[in-house]
């Protein structure tokens, strides 16, 4: 065991959202490397019910942007995207969408392993036929989430709130063996 826990697992802490990138674009190896980790993610009973596709045509990621507004904002500026696909008439709806939650999530933490930043663009209800259009997917599966990933700009990486108030305090979140005053 390491004698120091919590600074092995400091950069799961600072792995965060971003949504303004540079112009630079990925390596073909670095989203390789990305879309590896995602499809390892485990799922509920091993089903693997996602698909991966991996964007980086500017004109889709701009129409996928303007199609969802405000959620997909980060589409703007990335120089790629993996949207997760899953099946749109399953009937582990609700195993599937934590499934989804946990690639969008690894995504994010193997970007930031990367040295890059990635962030989780919802495609609302409202928004998913006009993705599935854009993105060439057949009737029968459906995108909930679009990760944004690149290289974030220096406004982007700057921090969004004074060192320490990020969080609420661990005392507020977090409580041993019952609930306080329970």
């Amino acid at each position: 065991m390491p004698s120091d826990p919590a600074s092995v697992l400091a950069p799961l802490r600072r792995t965060r959202q971003y949504r303004e990138f540079e112009a630079t674009p990925l390596s073909d190896e670095e989203i390789d490397a990305i879309v590896d980790v995602a499809r390892w993610t485990g799922s509920s009973r091993n089903t693997q019910p996602w698909r991966f596709l991996v964007i980086t045509e500017p004109a889709t990621l701009r129409a996928l942007n303007q199609a969802g507004l405000p959620q997909t904002r980060g589409l703007a500026t990335a120089p790629a995207a993996i949207a997760i696909a899953l099946p749109a008439a399953s009937v582990d709806a609700v195993h599937d969408a934590y499934d989804d939650g946990r690639a969008a999530e690894r995504i994010l933490v193997a970007a930031s392993m990367l040295g890059l930043g990635a962030g989780i663009s919802w495609i609302r209800t409202d928004v998913r036929p006009a993705a599935a259009e854009l993105l060439g997917l057949p009737d029968d599966w459906v995108v909930r989430s679009i990760v944004q990933v690149g290289h974030p700009t220096e406004a982007a990486r700057a921090p969004k709130a004074a060192p320490g108030t990020a969080r609420l305090e661990r005392r507020e979140t977090v409580y041993r063996e019952r609930w306080p005053g329970g």
